[in-house]
């Protein structure tokens, strides 16, 4: 699975994602949404070395698209994955990907939990900037819900790529971990509507109070 989440730390200013023609942005979701079915297509038919390659383009791609520090993290460990399966001449690491992505994006959500503001509340903020201290809980518990599902799905991600065999682990990371991360998506939609719906409750409880 592969994401994008441009947040900068919480004590720098946000970089600007560089300016590109929408069809380069669209074929570079569509490679890195699909990498792992890429990657089972091209077996037996293509050799890994050249997948390398494509996983390190994607990765610096990305990096220099999206201008933020943690992708570059992310790129230069590809880059370390693409080497391996590069100099052996194997899948193995380069099926390691996903498992990259969702460590990647756990250090990304945990370490705002402990600096804050956490991912989700920054997220939050740019529809809503003013958000009232129940909201920003809400957005804090939302977060670490989001470390727990990477932290499993990576754990997933790692079995299908070492012990499963190449369709399980192209199905997994390529369909049902992106299902899954919609599922999780619509269900925080559906509380985050009662949450706020109580949030609003409150309030005019308050003001016919006052």
């Amino acid at each position: 699975m592969s994401h994008a989440l441009p947040m900068s730390a919480p004590d720098a200013a946000p970089r600007a994602p560089r300016r590109v023609p929408p069809a380069v942005s669209a074929v570079l979701l569509v490679l890195s949404v699909a990498y792992p079915v890429v990657v089972y297509l091209a077996l037996g038919h293509v050799g890994p070395r050249w997948i390398a390659l494509l996983l390190v383009a994607l990765a610096l791609a990305r990096a220099w698209l999206t201008r933020e520090p943690f992708w570059l993290v992310a790129a230069g460990l590809a880059t370390l994955l693409a080497a391996a399966g590069f100099v052996g001449d194997r899948w193995a690491p380069l099926k390691l990907y996903p498992a990259l992505v969702n460590l990647v994006l756990f250090a990304l959500f945990a370490s705002s939990l402990l600096r804050g503001p956490s991912v989700v509340e920054r997220l939050a903020r740019l529809r809503e900037p003013a958000l009232p201290a129940a909201a920003v809980a809400y957005t804090r518990r939302v977060t670490q819900v989001w470390c727990a599902f990477f932290v499993v799905n990576g754990a997933l991600a790692i079995a299908t790529a070492l012990w499963a065999s190449d369709a399980a682990w192209a199905l997994y990371n390529g369909g049902i971990a992106y299902a899954l991360m919609g599922l999780l998506m619509g269900i925080e939609w559906l509380v985050r509507r009662r949450v706020r719906a109580r949030i609003a409750a409150r309030e005019r409880a308050g003001d016919a109070d006052a």
